[in-house]
């Protein structure tokens, strides 16, 4: 018999004992698979910023507005490459319950600005030249059923029009998609003037300022210059890189990394006692066997490789199609939380991971199983068998 038959032959001595710890080490890698790829999809925006963009928000909170002047002054700034903007609008569809993302932008200089969006030249000629255009990103376009050409009324939760009606008429001129995967394509963009000049209210303001710079080395000083440029003006600004800018939002839900971290460690320190247990308990069954094998001519570094084996087997019986069923579930609540989580997705780097765990597992559990029985002595483990 080889040597792989003899491990998998020892896995399923005892059956039942087997059984339940390769479902348990399923269920911690199917908790693993999920709650990361949950984290990932939080922090998707952190992770996908560019080095080398800055975010200028009001220093009171981001949701109060800025000047409109503020724009051309930040532009002017040395180390400023592209300047950009927004306002959040406050959309939802058909009902209250349907909300998403809608900003309205400067559509030239945004999309410069945010390469990531793929849009069709065409679709993107007809976007720039009609003012009341959107482009729609492919998962709120799958969502909610809509097709370039579409007439959508959108109500807003924020702004009303001079007329006093809260619902706004877009055209879908394109459909963009992600440079990956894990690209937000949850939310459409559509021309700040049509906004502005048809608002009710603060008209000649934006939500924050985007701004390139030359090069990211340059980011604190030129994020210095603008905060000092309207440090005793009447709307201070907080000037921050897209990344910290997207962690700070986050931050606003509490710490999810701590929580899925917690988790996670619970779940696999329970599995790791539970398969360390099962190790441990099956080599001293098989004390005599082992050194029954070392008897008739196998050397201590075969039967530690053999324990050791056990252990991998074990592993990957269990974490493989725990990382299969995660993979899975991943992708049924990714269609079930569009509106909330589009870029959840579970990435090759979730599974590496998971890859590289299963391995860890396996070393941490049977290293000590395996020391014991290569330096089990033959004589000892007779007279115990």
């Amino acid at each position: 018999m080889t040597s792989a038959g003899l491990m998998w032959k020892n896995v399923w001595r005892r059956k039942l004992r087997a059984i339940l710890t390769i479902v348990s080490i399923l269920i911690a890698f199917l908790i693993f698979g999920v709650l990361r790829s949950f984290d990932q999809a939080l922090h998707a925006g952190v992770d996908l910023a560019a080095a080398d963009r800055l975010v200028v928000v009001s220093k009171v909170n981001f949701t109060v507005s800025l000047p409109y002047a503020y724009v051309n002054k930040i532009a002017a700034v040395d180390g400023v490459k592209r300047v950009t903007f927004a306002t959040w609008f406050g959309a939802y569809w058909q009902e209250p319950r349907n909300q998403f993302a809608a900003f309205a932008v400067d559509p030239e200089s945004w999309l410069e600005t945010y390469p990531e969006m793929i849009v069709d030249p065409d679709d993107r000629a007809r976007f720039l030249a009609n003012r009341t255009g959107a482009l729609v990103g492919a998962n709120l376009a799958k969502r909610f059923g809509w097709k370039k050409g579409d007439r959508i009324p959108l109500p807003s939760t924020i702004w009303s029009r001079k007329d006093g009606s809260k619902v706004w008429e877009l055209t879908v001129e394109g459909i963009f998609t992600g440079a990956d995967a894990q690209t937000d394509t949850s939310y459409l963009v559509f021309h700040h003037d049509y906004l502005n000049e048809a608002r009710s209210f603060a008209r000649d303001t934006v939500g924050w300022i985007v701004v390139t710079t030359s090069s990211h080395e340059r980011n604190d000083e030129v994020a210095r210059a603008i905060d000092t440029m309207f440090y005793n003006s009447a709307r201070q600004t907080k000037t921050d890189t897209e990344k910290a800018f997207s962690a700070a939002f986050i931050k606003q839900f509490g710490n999810i990394g701590l929580i899925i971290t917690s988790v996670v460690g619970a779940a696999f320190f329970t599995i790791l006692v539970i398969t360390g247990t099962t190790m441990a308990l099956a080599i001293r069954e098989r004390t005599g066997e082992i050194a029954v094998l070392k008897t008739i001519g196998f050397t201590g570094r075969r039967v530690f490789a053999l324990v050791l084996g056990e252990s991998l087997f074990l592993a990957l019986l269990g974490g493989i199609p725990g990382l299969l069923f995660a993979s899975g579930l991943v992708t049924a609540m990714r269609a079930a939380l569009a509106g909330l989580l589009p870029t959840m997705v579970f990435s090759e780097r979730t599974l590496l991971e998971g890859l590289v765990l299963i391995l860890a597992l396996a070393f941490v559990t049977g290293i000590v199983p395996a020391a014991n029985a290569l330096r089990l002595n033959i004589t000892a483990g007779l007279a115990r068998g």
